[in-house]
């Protein structure tokens, strides 16, 4: 098997996680390195793993593929934002799946998707660019994952959930089959979802409810007003 060159954009705790994910894939992949914006990380080592500078280096690195591993809750559009200001074309972008995932045969990955230890996807299924899947989550049959998602640890999806660009589902979140959840929004670690959530929103709670406006959709996306605001 062809050993291709993997450097991971972030070195925080998701860039980590996919650096084990990349070792744990043994000759699929060499890690050549973390890239971060933070300063006083370059030149050093994290997790045995060189950071080799700021994001923008991976110009300097043109044969390596590449992942981008930043997610917050509180900032969940930064994977965005770095595609905006790397410009990358999409042939540099790994999809990195840890071995110990069970992928169906019928699903389909987008480039820089990420894929940690335990996910399961039982049937067809679709997930799009530069999607973050954490571990132990379950995508089940039809489901639609758009670009920009991130599912943090144990969430569940019922058949023919759609999730839309850019959402983000806190650890344990589980939602009901046949339910959109918007552009941009954010739903709480583990809330029971069971009506459709709309664009850039937080809902929280069992069942999940309104709970404010989201402030991680990018500039621009133009959310709608709150309920109940004039």
């Amino acid at each position: 098997m062809l050993r291709r060159d993997l450097v991971i954009v972030g070195a925080g705790g998701f860039g980590r996680e996919a650096a084990e994910a990349a070792r744990a894939a043994g000759d699929s992949w060499r890690l050549r390195g973390f890239l971060d914006d933070n300063e006083a990380l370059h030149g050093s080592e994290v997790d045995g793993v060189p950071v080799l500078g700021p994001a923008e280096a991976v110009h300097d690195l043109p044969d390596a593929q590449v992942v981008l591993c930043t997610v917050n809750p509180r900032v969940y559009n930064s994977r965005s934002d770095l595609l905006e200001r790397l410009k990358l074309p999409e042939d540099r972008y790994a999809t990195l799946v840890h071995p110990s995932a069970q992928i169906a045969h019928a699903a389909e990955l987008g480039p820089g998707s990420v894929l940690l230890a335990n996910v399961v996807i039982t049937a067809r299924a679709t997930v799009g660019a530069h999607v973050a899947v954490m571990p132990q989550t379950v995508l089940t049959h039809d489901t639609e994952v758009a670009d920009l998602v991130t599912l943090a640890t144990g969430v569940r999806l019922g058949g023919g959930v759609r999730l839309e660009r850019g959402c983000y589902l806190g650890a344990g979140a589980m939602v009901r089959e046949y339910t959109t959840v918007g552009r941009w929004s954010l739903v709480g670690m583990g809330s029971v979802v069971l009506h459709d959530v709309p664009p850039h929103q937080v809902w929280a709670g069992s069942p999940a409810r309104f709970l404010r406006a989201a402030a991680g959709a990018p500039e621009g996306a133009n959310p709608p007003p709150v309920p109940g605001s004039s």
